[in-house]
């Protein structure tokens, strides 16, 4: 599936309009287009109003780093939603 933007008339130029992406498409469309710092905001702030990631303190020392990194992996799994 191909995600075509919204657009709209900039200064005689025709862009996407980013306010009205997806979060999905505005991260695709950023990658593809990182002049674009209008768009690179709208994302920044998408991703805040999701706040769905998880803060950790910085580590105090390289002893538990085996750890965090299974903690990592074992978070960026995909979960079972039947159970």
């Amino acid at each position: 599936m191909r995600f075509t933007p919204t657009v709209m008339e900039v200064g005689g130029m025709i862009k996407p309009d980013s306010k009205a992406m997806s979060c999905k498409g505005l991260y695709g469309y950023v990658l593809t287009h990182r002049d674009d710092q209008e768009a690179f905001y709208t994302f920044v702030d998408e991703l805040h109003a999701e706040a769905n990631w998880v803060e950790m303190p910085p580590s105090q020392s390289v002893e538990n780093y085996p750890k965090f990194i299974e903690h990592l992996r074992k978070s960026s799994e995909p979960h079972d939603k039947a159970n």
